[in-house]
């Protein structure tokens, strides 16, 4: 299984970015579960969001306060996270996250099977 996660970059303190994640490798006939962490300066690595591969269901960390949101293409097999009225406290590194399995996966992304290579994200005020 991979995981390519791209769009980090600079941002000023309101501005919006779009991270995307593609993945791949899959076993057939597996459900997935892929979603986004991330890692502040200092901080441990938290929860931002999650999707399932079955039914598009989502699930959002403490950090959301309604500015993230994840969504996926299934014919590209790749999600995004959209992340609006950016926040220096939001500068970090995002991962890109999954898990997989032959049973329908829901719900948070709890301790996810594999980690992307992560994209920084920074924002300055």
């Amino acid at each position: 299984v991979q995981l390519q996660a791209s769009g980090g970059g600079w941002v000023q303190s309101g501005g919006s970015l779009r991270l995307s994640c593609a993945a791949s490798g899959f076993p057939q006939n597996s459900y997935q579960r892929l979603g986004w962490y991330r890692q502040a300066p200092g901080k441990e690595r938290e929860e931002v969001a999650c999707i399932s591969s079955s039914d598009g269901s989502t699930t959002y960390g403490r950090s959301n306060q309604g500015r993230f949101t994840i969504s996926r293409d299934v014919a590209k097999n790749t999600i995004y996270l959209q992340v609006n009225n950016l926040r220096p406290e939001d500068t970090g590194v995002y991962y890109c996250v999954a898990d997989w399995s032959y049973y329908e996966l829901k719900g948070p992304c709890v301790a996810p099977r594999l980690y992307g290579q992560g994209t920084l994200v920074t924002v300055s005020s």
